[in-house]
């Protein structure tokens, strides 16, 4: 591919996103109906739990176990409701986490009168070292509520601003920056207060923020937005994904010679289209160790 052609790729406008899932969606409506079926009722509903187990030189001997969980986009008010939420918050309680992070898109287009209920669910949540959020290019639409609902709910909103965990006599930064598509994203800021030994890590909506995150002092970055395509076809993939969320998809990746680690979570909810095609929804528990 050359330099044009990647460039082009990059600059996928939200209008040809938007048309080329509009164009998978009818693909599926094609297939037999138990297939659409199973795409439009069945998978989006059916969560599946992801767990790692992922080592970190820089990471402190006495965070060595600590268990993090991951959801993101949930895009509330579309295929998702308060009840649904309740059941995602009653499933993270049994996890029993250290750490609940949420990687953006809460809502699907604003907040609307449910805004209360989805503020006491969330408060739900009580991990013993804290909650953490950024913002998604959807909550863009209503960034001043939904940043409110979070703060409301106790989670800090890391918006180009990091935090210090303290436990058990040792500390770890977490961080995180504004949405790469809608916002604007400043690592340098993110990271003001960052010392030399500091494990960073650093919570971005968009996975492609990866490759900024390389050139800083980062070990883990927690993204989510591409939803993993959303529909993935048999031998092919993911069909389409959207801006930033092109380069890295879904799942582990490790970059700059095993400098940084970076997870792309599938997301709970879908967007623009109601279905999920061999890419279910992701929570996503991973276990730091020290190595």
């Amino acid at each position: 591919m050359d330099s044009n052609e990647s460039n082009r790729n990059r600059k996928l406008s939200r209008r040809s996103f938007l048309k080329a899932l509009s164009l998978t969606a009818a693909g599926l409506v094609a297939l037999p109906g138990a297939a659409y079926g199973y795409a439009r009722y069945t998978e989006p509903k059916w969560l599946e739990v992801m767990e790692y187990t992922l080592s970190f030189a820089r990471l402190p001997q006495q965070m060595d176990g600590i268990k993090i969980v991951q959801f993101s986009d949930l895009h509330l008010g579309f295929n998702f409701d308060t009840k649904d939420l309740s059941e995602l918050v009653g499933l993270i309680h049994r996890i029993q986490p250290d750490i609940v992070c949420f990687t953006g898109d809460l809502v699907d287009d604003a907040v609307g009168p449910d805004g209360d209920a989805y503020t006491r669910v969330l408060s739900e949540l009580r991990p013993p070292l804290g909650k953490y959020a950024v913002l998604g290019n959807h909550d863009y639409k209503d960034a001043r509520q939904v940043g409110a609902l979070l703060k409301n709910a106790a989670f800090e909103l890391l918006t180009n601003k990091m935090v210090r965990i303290q436990h058990q006599g040792s500390s770890f930064v977490m961080a995180g920056v504004d949405d790469q598509w809608k916002g604007n994203p400043d690592i340098d800021k993110a990271l003001a207060r960052v010392q030399p030994e500091d494990f960073v890590l650093l919570l971005s909506h968009c996975p492609d923020f990866a490759d900024i995150a390389v050139q800083h002092p980062v070990d883990f970055q927690l993204s989510g937005h591409s939803h993993g395509g959303q529909v993935r076809l048999p031998f092919y993939g993911h069909v389409v994904t959207p801006k930033f969320g092109k380069k890295y998809v879904l799942g582990h990746y490790v970059l700059g010679g095993g400098k940084l680690q970076l997870y792309v979570n599938r997301g709970i909810g879908v967007s623009t289209h109601p279905v999920r095609f061999l890419c279910r929804p992701e929570l996503t528990v991973f276990t730091l160790r020290k190595g």
